[in-house]
């Protein structure tokens, strides 16, 4: 029988039959700013009757260029629109390759686009893309290098640039997950040809719905913003092929009011992730995601890997055990990209090995992680854990 069948049941057993939390333990809160601080920000953009790509998200705009220190940012309606209008303003065609350790809305602005997705294997301990794995599947199809900044933990920029330059490559990174990211002390927003934001609400910058695109080519960021608007730059004739990715005032606002409070979130969710390290890792069988001492990580998301010939569960016989405690968590990202629907036919098993994403990807269990998490609760999710894992290693050893 196997470990999943024999373990399934018996790990459920494992810990108290009442639940540990009286409802369902979200896994994810979005911080918010005082909405009064934000109603004052859109008052005058209500009174004035200019709700889109006004005002407010001009100074958004230029507030976020300061901080991430480039020439140029265009807020669009989200990360995937903005990827997707990067894309088409750099005249790609081709190959484009990107991890398949990652969130599908990657995938699809390539897809978008008429391009064709190669994947690439991701590094096992900083489970971001693998920058010998990118320059192994370099061809003469091969246009751009798109990479993730996966949970906000910084690529391997340096290494990803000189790729890039070697082979005259675009290079474009979804930092979806990477605002309050810094490589080597330096802001993640100014690397390669563009930068993605997402401003969603499970992002530590929350706009409701929306996206920055942070560049310092300044021909590149008036395509985009001429893209956002249908491709018109303001004489009803179209330069681009564009959509609407317009940004709305409101969302400007309340992105504008919470941009203070980034650092102090930032700050706040590596101490949650150092708890939760420091609580786990006497664990069998679990690895932590690897950060360089010199970045800055975010902890978007805080996610450990199970390997179950050690720690004697699954990872999902793990989650069940955990969601019976009434505690939500997140298989972020399984499956990888090769591996679903629209993207199996792109992947050729016998010419592509991707078994370290394959690895990464079944293990993969994401934890609660927001700022108004307390620490008492965090020690009450870790030590669940811990029950759970130890019962069913004195099972393994019995």
């Amino acid at each position: 029988m196997s470990l999943t069948m024999n373990s399934k049941s018996q790990a459920l057993k494992t810990v108290h039959a009442d639940p540990a939390f009286d409802e369902p333990f979200p896994f994810m809160r979005p911080t918010l700013p005082e909405i009064s601080h934000v109603i004052s920000e859109y008052q005058s953009a209500y009174r004035n009757g200019l709700l889109t790509n006004g005002g407010l998200v001009a100074r958004l705009e230029s507030a976020v260029a300061e901080r991430l220190r480039v020439k140029h940012c265009v807020a669009v309606s989200s990360c995937t629109s903005g990827l997707m209008m990067v894309l088409r303003a750099l005249g790609l065609q081709g190959e484009v390759l990107l991890p398949s350790f990652t969130f599908f809305a990657t995938g699809h602005a390539v897809l978008w686009n008429g391009l064709k997705p190669v994947f690439a294997d991701c590094e096992t301990d900083t489970w971001n893309v693998s920058p010998a794995d990118i320059e192994r599947k370099i061809t003469d199809a091969t246009s751009a290098i798109l990479a993730v900044h996966m949970y906000g933990n910084p690529c391997d920029v340096a290494a990803l640039e000189g790729i890039a330059h070697r082979h005259h490559l675009k290079l474009i990174f979804d930092a979806a997950h990477g605002f309050g990211s810094e490589y080597r002390g330096v802001p993640i927003g100014s690397f390669g040809d563009a930068e993605v934001f997402s401003l969603s609400p499970t992002k530590l910058l929350v706009a409701g719905e929306g996206g920055l695109v942070a560049t310092n080519d300044a021909k590149l960021a008036t395509a985009v913003r001429a893209m956002r608007n249908y491709g018109d730059v303001g004489a009803y004739n179209p330069a681009w092929l564009g959509l609407n990715a317009r940004m709305t005032e409101f969302n400007a606002a309340l992105a504008l009011s919470g941009l203070p409070l980034i650092d102090a979130k930032v700050q706040r969710r590596n101490h949650i992730a150092r708890m939760y390290t420091d609580m786990l890792s006497c664990l069998p069988g679990i690895r932590f995601q690897k950060a360089h001492p010199g970045d800055t990580h975010p902890y978007k998301d805080y996610s450990v890997h199970v390997t179950p010939e050690i720690m004697g569960l699954t990872r999902d016989v793990l989650a069940d055990s955990l969601r019976a405690q009434k505690i939500e968590t997140k298989k972020y990202f399984h499956p990888p990209l090769h591996q679903q629907f629209l993207y199996s036919k792109f992947h050729e098993p016998g010419a592509n090995d991707l078994a370290q994403t394959e690895y990464i990807a079944d293990g993969i269990l994401s934890l609660p992680i927001y700022e108004s998490l307390p620490d008492e609760t965090v020690f009450a999710i870790a030590q669940i854990f811990q029950r759970i894992v130890h019962s069913a290693s004195d099972r393994k050893a019995s």
